[in-house]
């Protein structure tokens, strides 16, 4: 059986939801369910200069592919379930931005019988509806799956427990991430936060795990606890 290769962009993917330490997502969904996003990641720099070296001894990734590569996250990212399109562009060698459209958000990183991480629900009789996202460790191993499950293994080297599946506080993980890395890497996950600021299609009523106002909520995520996920992520958002 010819064995899979493991294609830069989707490593790039990875990158890109699970070990950026710097992200920002903004944009609006509709009540069909489609979304219309624009992303942000970027790696800071004891980050950028770990996962070349671990890429680079690997085979990962060719020499010279930039970490973040906007191209190839665009080609991968449109061929993901739930994605029409995605043109993500290189700010620099580990920064990338740009817009991608959800066609289908029930759809988003599911597949087949995979039941997916985001529920959304947008009545047809009213404006009530409901979007719930719901991350735990089984299911952050099952996405990590869905993309590819060499990748996985790549970040079980970092000792991320998303990766790994190995129970553990942040407490546990950064010790653990410390002694083999320093310091300096966990500081910088540590101080990570991704940003989401979306509008939803009607005025929002409540925004579990984050704030709200007129149509719109935002969240700030620690990405140690997208790491780390001691316990499941959970948000919740209904309009009306």
């Amino acid at each position: 059986m010819m064995q899979k290769q493991v294609p830069a962009a989707a490593f790039s993917i990875i990158l890109l939801f699970f070990t950026s330490c710097t992200a920002r997502v903004s944009g609006s969904l509709a009540a069909d369910g489609q979304a219309d996003l624009n992303i942000y990641a970027a790696l800071e720099p004891r980050m950028s200069m770990l996962i070349g070296t671990l890429a680079a001894a690997s085979g990962t990734m060719p020499p010279g592919t930039p970490l973040l590569n906007g191209q190839a996250i665009s080609a991968s990212m449109s061929a993901a379930p739930g994605v029409a399109s995605a043109s993500l562009v290189n700010r620099t060698p580990s920064a990338i931005e740009g817009p991608v459209k959800i066609s289908q958000i029930n759809d988003f990183l599911a597949h087949g019988q995979t039941q997916g991480f985001i529920s959304f629900e947008q009545s047809t009789a009213s404006r009530d509806g409901r979007c719930a996202v719901n991350l735990s460790l089984d299911s952050g191993r099952d996405m990590l799956d869905l993309i590819s499950p060499e990748i996985g293994e790549y970040l079980a080297a970092l000792m991320a427990p998303i990766a790994t599946g190995e129970a553990m506080t942040k407490a546990e993980y950064l010790d653990l991430a410390a002694s083999v890395y320093g310091k300096g890497i966990t500081d910088e996950i540590s101080q990570a936060v991704v940003r989401v600021s979306v509008n939803f299609p009607g005025q929002v009523r409540s925004a579990a795990g984050g704030t709200f106002s007129g149509r719109g909520a935002e969240f700030a995520i620690p990405l140690l606890d997208i790491l780390v996920l001691e316990t499941s992520l959970n948000y919740e958002v209904v309009w009306r």
